[in-house]
């Protein structure tokens, strides 16, 4: 299994960005694909920001990007995203792709004027 992100980079707020995730090693229709975030600093968990499942490719997000992210799938493409609106400095974070066990290197979003 394997899951590669890219799209990350710094924004200032109120900006946007789109992350990819790809995938392969799995067949990726079948599983349900999640993005994380760690944000930095000590004690700072990994918290769920969006999940995609794979039956009708229902969605949830975390309170805190509701109205602001949106998780869509390719299944032709093997790829997740990660649309990200209105972003804000509190969005800073690592963001990871989860799936089928397996996690990706990561990539970071800094959000700062």
């Amino acid at each position: 299994v394997q899951l590669v992100e890219s799209g990350g980079g710094l924004v200032q707020p109120g900006g946007s960005l789109r992350l990819s995730c790809v995938a392969s090693g799995f067949t990726f229709s079948m599983y349900a694909m999640r993005w994380y975030r760690q944000a930095p600093g000590p004690g700072k968990e990994r918290e769920l920001v969006a999940a995609i499942y794979s039956a009708g490719g229902s969605t949830k997000y975390a309170d805190s990007v509701v109205g602001r992210f949106t998780i869509s799938r390719d299944n032709g493409k093997n790829t997740v995203y990660l649309q990200m609106n209105s972003l804000k400095p509190e969005d800073t974070a690592v963001y990871y792709c989860h799936a089928n066990g397996a996690w990706g290197q990561g990539t970071q979003v800094t959000v700062s004027s």
